[in-house]
Parts: C-alpha cells; structure tokens; sequence
C-alpha cells in the first residue's frame, strides 16, 4: 500500500459525493452528543455479530478477543466523529479492508455491519439531538457522506488485497501446473539419455553400430527436451508482431513443407488466386498453421483427409484446416485453447494456446468445432492488406 496513492484516491472520492470542510465541521460538532451512547452501539454490534456463524467463524479467540475488538471499535468511532481525515486517517480505514481478507471476512458482512452502525448513529443523534431539525438533517448528510467514504475506502482495500492474493494463488496453481508437465515431458527422455549413457560407459565391447545408434538416440530425445523448453519459452515471451502485408497461401506452404504429410494423408489445397495479401507477421502466423497441420496429421494416425482451404468473407481472411482424425469430445472443446490443457497422453498442451495469442496480437481469432471420431476443423481469422473495420478479435470455440 502506498498512503499517498491511497490519500490521493480517498480526496477523489471525497470530490464525488461532494465532502468539504463544513461537512468536517458539522460532524465533529457531534462528538459530544454521541460520545455518551458509542459503548452501547458497539455492545449491539457484537451482540449482532453472534447471531450470524459466517461472520462469527472469524472471531477465534473468543470473549477476550470481543472484548479487545469492542474497544478496536470504539476508536474507529471516536476517529469518525474527531474531524481530522488526514492520510493517516484514510491509512487506518485501509487496513480494516485489508486486515478482513487476511482474516477471511467477506466484505459483505462489513457492508451490513456499517449499515447497522449507520442505523444506530442516526438513531441517536435523532433522540438526542438539541436544535432545530434543518441543522439536524445538514448533520445527518455531512455524517452519511462521510460513513460512505469510509465503507468505499475499506471495500476498495478489500478487492485490491483480494485481487492480489487470488492473482498469487492462480500463480502458484500455474507454477505447480507447468512444474508437472515439464517434469513429465522431460522426464522420459532424460530416462532415454540416461539409459543410453549407461550403455556407452558400461557396455563390453560394443560395436560401433550399437554405439551410433545410442548416439542417436540421445541427440534425438536432446531435441525433445528442448521443443519443451522452446515451447515453454515462446509462450511467456511472445514478441510483438511487425504487422505487414504478407502472402497466406506461402506462409500455410512453408507451414506445410517443416511438417510435412505422411503418404497415408490425402492433402486438399483450395486458395484462390485472387486472394488478397493478409495483414500480420507472417513469421507468427506460420507457427500457427504449423500447430494446426501438426494437430491434424497427428489426429489421424491411420491416415485420413486434411482441407486447408482459404477464403475472403466479410473483409477477413478465412482459413480453415479440416481433418477426418479421431476428433475432440464435446466436453472437451471448450477448454483445448487453455494453457497446460492437452487432449493427448504426451504434449505440454501449448501448442493451441500460443496460435490463439499469436492471432489475437495480429489482430486476428482461432475457432474450433469437432466431432467426436469424425474429425476437427480449425478457423484462422486474419485482416486483409486493406481491413474493414470490425469488431474486437474474436476470441470463441464453437461447438
């Protein structure tokens, strides 16, 4: 927490419902009165408090830490009627929001706690009040702005520390996530490497054959390992695109000759020569239909069918890559663009995920719609050389 931010923020919020220094006045001017019955509201506070198990459950050293509580918040009160609203004073009212997360009272139960508070100064001041009513209902104004400032400072120290915590929390569960999948992908062929180094240091006698064919078989689970790493590396580090105008049907080819198609797979290539230039980095973009025509070769172990088909609608470029493979399940579909997410007993499960933000930052959308054992087809959505205008990327699986 930084005071000042937080100070500055509370004077702007001062500004919004209108706060000035006869307000200060006016509420201050009430000390007196109300000094006199602040146990008594505070006693009900707490009589309230345990009548309610969800907010009770957070008082877990019982009447001694009531007791200790209820002067907390006398304090607070006598601090609200003092007239100094210093950052000191915003500071304090910061860390009551704070300290309610750490402790796991859910801010609901302070908007009510206050309202009753609220309640219970009103009531008072109504009872006890000396003069005339126009002087009272100015009081009850100034006291009602300033009880609103306080819940608007706890409660924006509430969703920021909770903010905070949960971004922590999803931090380590991705940790702990990646931590698994790099552990299994890279631990099988580290056990090749290992085994094959054991060969070559302990072997009597091998041939030179045997002794090329372990060689190889380390360099080729190296470069396992290091798609991993490399995947992993890409993902966090994407670069910013250099949007030019580009040629789609060259970019899927090159796609196409680094992951060529088995003889098993019947290859259909539909792009019309009128198509226009497409508006991206086309380095990104390869990588993209590179993980697509890789999804689809490998989704048709047997061989099958794969359409990459291009076509211009709506002032977009629409590529589509179809397969006749064993398909995604429906319950399935909708999360295959999530980071660490895979359908396949081996994959990182990024390989979606990083087409996905390659498109959205060329400003472009990936689509996806399969059926279980009938095959998949994934939708490139790409500006022309010339966009229309449209709408914010789309970010959608269809089912």
């Amino acid at each position: 927490m930084n005071i000042d931010e937080v100070y500055r923020r509370y004077q702007e919020l001062q500004a919004w419902v209108g706060w000035t220094g006869e307000d200060a006045r006016s509420v201050a001017a009430t000390s007196g009165l109300l000094a006199p019955h602040l146990s008594t509201l505070v006693d009900d506070f707490y009589e309230e408090i345990q009548r309610h198990p969800n907010a009770l459950k957070v008082i877990t050293g019982g009447q001694t830490q009531i007791e200790r509580l209820k002067g907390t918040l006398i304090v607070w009160l006598r601090e609200l009627l003092g007239g100094c609203y210093d950052p000191n004073y915003v500071s304090r009212r910061w860390q009551v929001g704070w300290r309610h997360v750490e402790i796991g009272l859910e801010q609901v139960y302070t908007n009510v706690a206050l309202s009753r508070l609220r309640l219970g100064l009103m009531r008072c001041l109504h009872e006890h009040w000396p003069s005339d009513s126009d002087e009272l209902q100015t009081t009850v104004r100034s006291l009602n702005k300033l009880l609103d400032l306080d819940l608007a400072i706890i409660e924006d120290a509430y969703q920021e520390e909770y903010a905070l915590r949960l971004q922590r929390s999803e931090r380590m569960a991705t940790i702990g996530q990646v931590a698994g999948g790099v552990a299994h992908e890279l631990r099988n062929p580290l056990n090749v490497v290992k085994t094959s180094v054991y060969y070559l240091l302990n072997a009597r006698m091998p041939t030179a054959e045997k002794q090329v064919e372990h060689l190889h078989r380390i360099e080729k689970h190296v470069v396992l390992a290091d798609g991993v790493i490399t995947a992993l590396s890409n993902f966090a580090k994407l670069p910013v695109p250099n949007r030019t105008p580009f040629s789609l049907e060259a970019c899927v080819r090159e796609a196409l000759d680094a992951n060529p198609v088995p003889d098993t797979i019947e290859l259909l290539f539909d792009f019309p020569p009128s198509l226009p230039p497409a508006l991206g980095d086309g380095e990104q973009i390869r990588i993209v239909f590179a993980n697509l025509l890789r999804n689809a070769r490998e989704a048709m172990p047997q061989g099958g069918r794969l359409t990459v088909a291009a076509r211009e609608t709506n002032g977009l470029l629409e590529t589509t890559v179809v397969d006749t493979g064993v398909g995604i399940p429906a319950e399935q579909l909708h999360r295959i663009m999530e980071p660490l997410y895979s359908t396949k007993a081996r994959g990182l499960g990024l390989g979606l995920s990083i087409a996905r933000a390659i498109l959205e930052k060329n400003g472009g959308s990936l689509r996806a719609a399969s059926e279980w054992e009938k095959g998949s087809t994934f939708t490139v959505l790409l500006q022309t050389e010339s966009p229309t205008p449209v709408s914010s990327p789309v970010r959608s699986i269809s089912p």
